[in-house]
């Protein structure tokens, strides 16, 4: 009825157009046109004859429809009683028919969806952009639907074409005779067809009606590789699946994580370009920063500024860059609760436990206190003042490693306490990423409901507290009964292969890792305690071991660093650049301040000279500020310039960190000691 309605309009308008050459004729003609169009201004009889006969041309299309879908039923009867078809052409034809009457079902519900939505438009006021946005809204939701089923009837197309191929297959060769070797071919080809059934997944159709799931429209960018092909037909190219990109409405990237097809081996051609390139630049990088006096570890930072979205832009694979490199954190603080011996822990345990908590509330005090001054929401000035709390454990272990740790008889080694503090804030950061849901909730919340949200919030803290006492005491089991046998059976097999040992010590480095993550407790404290209990076997194991993780951890390393290189932004640096240094001063020397004031009053008189030395290592930001910023932006905990603030000042005070490390040795620690340290 649409389609005729235009129709009519454009004849009114266009054929007395053709002799009238003044404008001011035709647009009164125009006008005339829209108001008979509209049934103002046409007489009573235009109008009902109009009326009538749209009405009688949709009437008798939809009269054909049924008449139509009859046979097409009377059809499908007559295929499945007919006895000279083989069961795959019957199927095939019944497929066929059913699909045509589909398509002539949601044709006709695309007629009254468009009618209903020129109504919905009428009734609406132009003048309402929540009107609007709520019918455009509608409209889109109605397309995805109309391609979403698109997309199935050509599935089930294809499905029938796949039907017609074999039902002709079996007519050839009922006609002729096999050979022995095209029986075993056939043979092979129904077995593959089995097997490509039985592993075949129907992702789509099992998540399309799950809660939360949304259809939205998405770009498909094929690779390189497939554009360049030349002599490639276009039914080839349609059944490559390839490693083809998909990018939303919103800008977000996807790669194929899962093909259809499973026997046919596949690799992500992006994430290894980005790997190699990092590899390659991180070398130069390296020796530039060892050249002027810079740890590593900034070279490796700097190559992901290079290749990041900041730089030359080319890491098309950034998140799969990231994954990887949460290896490098894993390897990394396995080698230090490697180096870390219960004894030591034992030690300083006080120490370790009492500092980082008194640090993290004098943090969070500040921060309200800053916060109400400046008018910040308290939700958001805890998550601040607790992101800037936290110390980065990869960058202290670096600083330490290969250090000489000869402390005195009756003192405290400053390593000990330094890495017994930063493991004790690892367990803290695992605690707040457990409580970032509820601190979102919390901030959503009206303030009658607050005491109810901090009841939560402690009731959430004693089930984390149980999990840590619960990891610890399986700790103490596996101590005691398991990781002596398991190493000495390990030591055995891999004589003269190392490969078993390393198996061995990663394997049981994930399956710590599994636990603690599986009690709701930081991943990375899992990977701290395996390191800590295979050195109780002893300073001969743990040599061993060094031997053979140190360089995994090495070059997963690299890639952790450089992944963090990937969210620094030189340009927003450059423009607020007094901004942040002020910032980041302010920072470092609170973190600082409060480190010293802290370590002040829990170290004993013997080991008071320590104290600069585990402040200056505690004085920077954890580069787990930026998992926590995107956590909390996407949250909405947080603003967007907020979050770049946070980037910001932590990477800077990363950069400050070797200098008042370097001070806070030479000025504390012994020459021999020094040397070795720096």
């Amino acid at each position: 009825m649409k389609a005729t309605g235009f129709i009519s309009l454009w004849t009114l308008v266009s054929l007395p157009c053709g002799p009238l050459a003044n404008p001011a004729e035709r647009e009164d003609v125009v006008k005339h046109a829209i108001k008979l169009h509209r049934g103002k201004g046409a007489g009573i009889t235009q109008r009902k004859q109009w009326v009538l006969e749209s009405c009688r041309k949709l009437s008798g299309l939809l009269r054909q429809k049924n008449v139509v879908l009859n046979k097409l039923k009377n059809a499908i009867r007559a295929v499945e009683k007919d006895a000279g078809l083989s069961d795959e052409e019957k199927l095939f034809q019944v497929h066929t028919f059913e699909i045509f009457q589909k398509e002539l079902n949601e044709s006709e519900n695309s007629v009254f969806q468009a009618i209903h939505g020129l109504q919905r438009a009428l009734q609406g006021d132009y003048k309402d952009v929540v009107n609007m946005k709520e019918s455009s809204r509608q409209r889109l939701e109605a397309l995805r639907e109309a391609a979403i089923k698109e997309e199935m009837e050509y599935v089930e197309l294809l499905a029938a074409e796949k039907h017609q191929v074999e039902a002709l297959k079996n007519m050839q060769h009922q006609n002729k005779s096999l050979s022995m070797l095209d029986e075993i071919l056939e043979d092979v080809r129904k077995a593959a067809d089995r097997l490509e059934e039985e592993i075949e997944e129907h992702a789509f159709d099992d998540n399309k009606s799950v809660r939360g799931v949304n259809f939205e429209a998405v770009l498909r960018v094929e690779e390189d590789e497939a554009n360049s092909k030349r002599n490639a037909s276009k039914r080839e190219v349609e059944d490559d699946l390839g490693l083809s990109m998909l990018i939303d409405s919103q800008n977000n990237q996807y790669i194929l994580t899962k093909p259809r097809d499973s026997t046919i081996p596949r690799a992500d051609h992006h994430f290894i370009k980005d790997i190699v390139t990092i590899g390659m630049l991180s070398l130069p990088c390296g020796w530039l920063c060892t050249t002027i006096g810079l740890p590593t570890m900034f070279g490796y930072i700097i190559c992901g500024v290079l290749l990041g979205p900041s730089g030359l832009n080319s890491i098309k694979s950034i998140v799969q860059v990231e994954t990887l490199g949460e290896f490098g954190v894993f390897f990394t603080l396995f080698l230090v609760g490697l180096e870390f011996s219960p004894e030591r822990l034992r030690k300083v345990w006080k120490i370790s436990l009492q500092g980082p908590c008194y640090m993290t509330v004098l943090m969070i005090a500040f921060g309200l206190l800053w916060g109400h001054l400046l008018q910040i929401r308290p939700t958001q000035s805890v998550f601040i003042s607790t992101c800037l709390s936290l110390s980065s454990t990869p960058l202290v272990s670096r600083f330490l490693a290969g250090s000489v740790r000869g402390d005195k008889e009756g003192d405290i080694d400053y390593s000990s306490v330094l890495l017994g503090m930063l493991v004790m804030q690892d367990v803290q950061l695992g605690l707040f990423i457990a409580v970032m849901p509820t601190l979102i909730q919390a901030g959503a919340s009206t303030y009658s409901s607050i005491f109810k949200e901090f009841l939560r919030i402690l009731i959430l803290i004693g089930q984390i507290l149980f999990s840590l006492a619960a990891v610890f005491l399986l700790c103490l089991v596996i101590k005691t009964y398991l990781i002596g046998p398991y190493y000495r059976k390990l030591h055995t097999e891999s004589k003269g292969n190392k490969e078993i040992l390393i198996l061995g010590i990663t394997a049981f480095t994930f399956l710590m890792l599994t636990i603690t993550e599986l009690l709701d407790v930081s991943m990375e404290l899992g990977c701290f305690l395996a390191g800590a209990l295979i050195s109780s076997q002893g300073h001969m194991v743990t040599e061993e071991i060094m031997c053979c993780i140190e360089p995994i951890r090495d070059f997963l390393a690299i890639i952790f660093f450089a992944s963090i290189g990937l969210h620094v932004f030189p340009t927003f640096v450059i423009y607020e650049l007094t901004v942040l240094l002020f910032l980041t001063l302010s920072v470092v020397i609170m973190k600082f301040v409060l480190a010293v004031l802290v370590l002040s009053l829990i170290l004993p008189k013997t080991s008071q000279y320590i104290k600069w030395i585990v402040s200056a290592g505690l004085a920077q930001v954890s580069e787990f500020s930026f998992v926590l910023g995107s956590r909390a932006r996407r949250a909405g905990i947080i603003s967007r310039e907020v979050y770049l603030l946070i980037l910001s000042v932590t990477t800077l005070s990363l950069l400050l960190a070797p200098a008042l490390w370097r001070a806070a040795i030479m000025k504390c620690v012994p020459r021999p000691e020094r040397r070795s340290s720096t």
